[in-house]
């Protein structure tokens, strides 16, 4: 295994919150709002971040150089900010996904969800 798989691999699990951010991230930039606008669609409503979370993870994942900061093509509002996944954010997003599923194969071989061919 890679080292960089490693150091992905050592900054999970991740919180809900978190994934859901870097989730939507992976569909391209976007700025806050479209953030919280995309976790809402991806989740069926399930799941809405408010803002204060959203932008304290913000803050925490750029400290962290998961995602960064970047121009955006709003004229609209100069203050809106754009944000994108970085390499080591889509590594550990990736890494994340990988874990989930694990867990979800052994869901599936305890019978607590169906498997895919009988769903």
């Amino acid at each position: 295994m890679s080292r960089a798989a490693l150091d992905a691999r050592e900054a999970l699990p991740l919180s809900a919150a978190t994934f859901h951010i870097l989730l939507a991230l992976a569909g391209g930039e976007r700025h806050g709002y479209g953030v919280i606008k995309e976790v809402e669609a991806q989740t069926g409503g399930t799941v809405k971040l408010g803002p204060g979370t959203l932008y304290r993870l913000i803050k925490q994942l750029q400290t962290d150089g998961w995602i960064s900061e970047v121009a955006g093509d709003d004229d609209d509002d100069e203050r809106r900010r754009y944000y994108r996944l970085t390499p080591r954010g889509r590594r550990i997003a990736q890494a994340e996904a990988q874990r989930l599923e694990n867990l979800v194969r052994v869901a599936r071989a305890r019978r607590l969800l169906p498997s895919p061919a009988s769903a």
